[in-house]
């Protein structure tokens, strides 16, 4: 019987929904698992927590307690009632900086903890690749370790107490207790549950033959990545049971339990210093990763802070990647294998003379070829940026077969690492097999990613044997199936094995004693469900085939594309981290609102689709509405998922079936419109201001609607262009439809600036760009835009004669959507053509290089810059040309407000149901920033919806880059 959820909805303070498009949002993590659950809830307080599980006893099912979803074990998956702490309960409570402790709720993401921590000096510890969302609960639960666990060990050193919900509702604190607590806890203790969890234990452990058994079955104690089932043996090394142990905490167990065994509602973590202020990393370059494994062990012998391992495949991906791509700058040749080698002093020459021994080290021991010394807090976090891309860069690679996770959290020393490593390669060779290495080599933890198709029935039996090959390696190094990942339900059949069967009947016990009626998070590290059910895709089903109107052959298909989202969820980071990805969920922090969320409703509906016409799913147009198609997923995401285009696509699809909405046809066809408009020009300005027509057209009372520009470009340039005095070039200007008609002021100075610099400034024939088709997913005339253009354009423009832009989204459509959706005899075109197409900026920047352009021509004046960049021009170009260009005056400096997303993304803040969104988009980085500059400072932004959401979000004009640099000309 379906349990009543508005019975339960009514009781919360917090959300709950039990539609199918959240249970499919939360059917999946970052594993290969699904499950649809129940109902998903985001309890706002403790109060909450204890109504959902009271309410999952009384109807018998269970609860999941889930943080950002970035689990690789299917840890947060199921078919209870998920539990997502990260919308509400993510506050920092208190923080003691003189006894070095800090108080937070579980849903805190752990890289915002640590920017609160590093105004005081201080830290967390363990820090994870996933640092930007994953959040506290999620690293308690999985007993997370991180780049520098050589040094900070795992969460299980670092948490002090924990205020929890217990299965039967019941409330305690764990944390740590003298001999004489302990003994209060076994006897005289009121809560009748947490009593006989504290008899349970130490019946266990108080048993010498218990004692002798995990002695000899679990890890060796000196791995110390080592996460297998509950942590009874840490326990058991407790002054309560060993001789001059550490006193007895039960967190040590929480630490690593799942949320299988009570609930988290309060943690209180122990924080330390910053490291030393010289920071460097030794990044050694080896010709094989055989190499690597052996120059781990030299490198160890300088007591390194984090040694990092990347194997060639994990950099070569990088090299498709916009934004790793970047962070290649160290990398020389092609080497088989890299140690990111992190040292940490007080003197810089600590730093370089420790580099130099190193390296000295290296050769003499005849390991590796190159061995730069990176420093620079900036290229640092690249260097650090491009190794924890690893997984989602993996994902990138084309076609089923892909990096799976499994094998990929297994430990063992590190001295065992060598053989180890060889004795996995036989494996993987006899199963036919390959694999990628990378990560924390250190610690004795490579991930090992064997590439397997699910979608093939031979490779889901493979992947069970691999998986029971790998085990027994493990053991006979006497290593753990999980070092940082958890057991889940991937690794949870190897516990009996790994640990023997009596040490899996003690895990079990405990089990079974904290939660007898197995409400919390069933089937995880115990009683798992084989590893080779419930998986995102069914073994033996075809993958889904579509006739599209961009080409997704890049990535065999526009479904293929879709599953380029592995769930590891980098679009869930705030705006307090940074960066442009995900606008709408950094304002929102709903999982619906992610490039993840998105790529999972596409993906499940799609894949299990009934309907005749496989794109008639109003589920999925309401969840890609508010995708604002600001681009960044392309760039930021690792695995490059670009949502904006898969927007796009769905939604000429799904017109053809309903038709294309009337707002939208209007939005879509306005450069056309505007033809007519400008010949009633004053009239039309007053007109679509009014708020009759707001209301009719569906836009926000409260938005400005631009108007259009006295005189079009079109015409002024009808008067005739002026001529360069001294010719340096001719170059071709796209006037492009927002400006021909809206800001033409913007164009006669580009035009009058060019022309004073030494250029012959042309106007080539051709069509409008198509951004608003491509905006509004009318992509079928975007197409035809495309092909007209390249056609035009494609004998002319050339790396001599460049086709340069005002609008950042008008003229990187030729770079960006054009090669995608002209014909395959153009695409060669088309590309030579985009590479060709500038930003008015990047043309200065060029030339500036060549010394073409100088500071002479201009002011020697002092004025401060701040500038908002526009989200495309970040994901497909850049915004340092903006900076160079603006900083060319000699006193001109430019600083970057790091905005993200403006919230306007062309019609989207228009529209009177995004209105408010948009809003709050701007108003969590663009809107303070600007309000809080003095008038004297300059406000810059290239995209002509950028400018008009800071005008209505603040009542600052903002300038195009080209308008302060024509205002800068002596």
């Amino acid at each position: 019987m379906q349990p009543d959820f508005n019975q339960l909805k009514s009781q919360l303070d917090g959300d709950l929904f039990f539609d199918n498009v959240q249970r499919v949002l939360y059917s999946t993590d970052a594993s290969q698992y699904k499950e649809m659950p129940l109902a998903v809830t985001r309890p706002k307080n403790k109060e909450d927590i204890k109504k959902i599980i009271a309410f999952a006893r009384e109807n018998e099912t269970s609860v999941i307690p889930r943080g950002a979803g970035t689990s690789l074990a299917g840890q947060v998956v199921g078919p209870g009632i998920v539990v997502d702490m990260s919308k509400y309960m993510n506050n920092i409570l208190e923080f003691n900086e003189e006894e070095k402790y800090v108080i937070v709720q579980p849903g805190v993401v752990l890289a915002e903890l640590n920017l609160f921590l590093s105004k005081y000096g201080m830290q967390f510890g363990p820090e994870t690749s996933t640092a930007n969302r994953c959040v506290i609960g999620g690293m308690l639960g999985n007993n997370s370790c991180g780049l520098h666990s050589l040094v900070y060990g795992s969460v299980r050193e670092h948490i002090l107490e924990v205020d929890a919900v217990l299965s039967d509702g019941s409330e305690t604190t764990f944390n740590s207790l003298t001999k004489e607590e302990f003994q209060q806890k076994l006897n005289g203790n009121p809560n009748k549950l947490e009593k006989a969890i504290y008899q349970n234990i130490n019946e266990i452990l108080s048993s010498q033959e218990n004692q002798k058994e995990i002695h000899e079955k679990f890890p060796d104690p000196k791995l110390t990545r080592r996460n297998m089932g509950y942590a009874i043996d840490v326990l058991l090394d407790s002054e309560i049971y060993t001789e001059g142990g550490a006193p007895f905490n039960f967190c040590k167990l929480l630490a690593g339990s799942e949320g299988t065994l009570a609930f988290s509602t309060q943690i209180k973590l122990n924080v330390i210093p910053l490291p030393p202020k010289f920071k460097g990393l030794v990044c050694a370059h080896f010709e094989t990763l055989e190499e690597s494994l052996l120059g781990n062990l030299v490198a160890l012998k300088h007591n390194p802070n984090a040694i990092e391992l990347m194997d060639d495949t994990v950099m070569q991906a990088a090299k498709e990647n916009i934004e790793q791509r970047k962070n290649r700058f160290f990398v020389k040749g092609e080497p088989g294998a890299l140690l990111m080698i992190e040292f940490a002093f007080e003197t810089e020459k600590e730093l370089t003379d420790t580099a130099a021994a190193l390296e000295k080290d290296f050769r003499e021991a005849g390991l590796g070829y190159h061995f730069p010394l990176v420093t620079g807090a900036d290229k640092i976090k690249r260097v650090w940026s491009l190794r924890t891309a690893g997984l989602g860069l993996l994902a990138n690679i084309p076609g089923d077969r892909k990096g799976v996770p499994g094998i990929e959290d297994t430990a063992v020393a590190p001295e065992y690492l060598p053989d180890y490593v060889a004795d996995i390669k036989k494996v993987l060779e006899k199963l036919g097999l390959s694999s990628v290495y990378y990560a924390h080599i250190a610690t004795g933890e490579i991930h090992f990613r064997p590439l397997i198709n699910f979608k093939e029935k031979g490779d889901v039996e493979l992947f069970d044997t691999l998986m029971t090959d790998v085990a027994k390696l493990v053991k006979k190094y006497r290593g753990s199936m999980s070092g940082e990942h958890g057991d889940g339900r991937a690794r949870g059949k190897f516990i009996p094995f790994m640990l023997g069967e009596k040490n899996y009947e003690l895990v079990k016990e405990v089990k079974k004693t904290w939660d007898p009626e197995n409400i919390l998070n069933p089937g995880k590290i115990v009683d798992t469900p084989p590893i080779t059910e419930s998986l995102r895709v069914i073994p033996g089903k075809e993958t889904p085939e579509y006739n599209t109107v961009f080409d997704f052959s890049n990535y065999r298909g526009y479904f293929r594309s879709i599953e380029k989202c592995n769930g590891t969820g980098d679009c869930r980071k705030s705006e307090v981290i940074g960066g442009t990805m995900c606008p709408t969920f950094m304002a929102t922090r709903d999982e619906d609102k992610s490039t993840r969320g998105r790529a999972n409703i596409l993906r499940e509906f799609l894949y299990n689709n009934q309907k005749e016409k496989v794109f008639d799913h109003k589920e999925i147009y309401d969840i890609l509405d508010l995708c604002i198609s600001c681009k960044a997923c392309k760039a930021e995401c690792p695995s490059n998922v670009d949502m904006a285009k898969l927007k796009a696509e769905f939604m000429q699809q799904y017109y053809d079936i309903h038709s294309v909405p009337m707002r939208s046809k209007l939005i879509a066809y306005l450069p056309r419109l505007y033809r007519l408009a400008v010949v009633f020009r004053p009239i039309s300005n007053v007109l679509t201001n009014t708020s009759v027509f707001k209301k009719t057209v569906g836009f926000a009372p409260k938005r400005s609607i631009p108007q259009l520009s006295k005189i079009t470009l079109s015409r002024w340039i009808a008067n005739g262009v002026p001529s360069a005095e001294k010719s340096k070039g001719k170059v071709y200007l796209f006037n492009d439809e927002f400006t021909n008609y809206n800001e033409s002021d913007i164009g006669i100075k580009a035009i009058l600036l060019l022309t004073k610099l030494g250029y012959d400034v042309k106007i080539p024939v051709h069509k409008e760009s198509g951004r608003t088709f491509l905006s509004k997913g009318l992509i079928r005339t975007s197409k035809k835009i495309a092909t007209e253009n390249v056609s035009l354009l494609k004998d002319i423009i050339s790396e001599e004669t460049p086709l340069i832009g005002i609008e950042p989204s008008a003229i990187l459509a030729f770079r960006d959507e054009y090669p995608e959706l002209v014909d395959t005899e153009l695409q060669t075109a088309a590309k030579k053509l985009g590479d060709n197409a500038l930003l008015f900026e990047e043309f200065v920047a060029k030339e500036m290089e060549k010394g073409n352009i100088s500071a002479s021509d201009f002011t020697s004046e002092e004025k401060h810059i701040l500038l908002h960049g526009h989200c495309q021009q970040k994901s497909v170009a850049s915004t340092e040309p903006t900076r160079i260009m603006l900083s060319l005056p000699a006193n001109y400096s430019v600083k970057e407000i790091p905005s993200g997303c403006c919230g306007m993304a062309g019609s989207f803040g228009y529209e009177k149901e995004h209105y408010e969104l948009s809003q709050k988009i701007g108003e969590m980085v663009l809107f303070p920033t600007v309000r809080e500059a003095d008038e004297e400072t300059i406000i810059s932004a290239p995209g002509t919806s950028c400018r008009h959401q800071i005008k209505d979000g603040t009542g600052r004009i903002a300038k195009h880059p080209v308008v302060v640099l024509y205002e800068a000309l002596n």
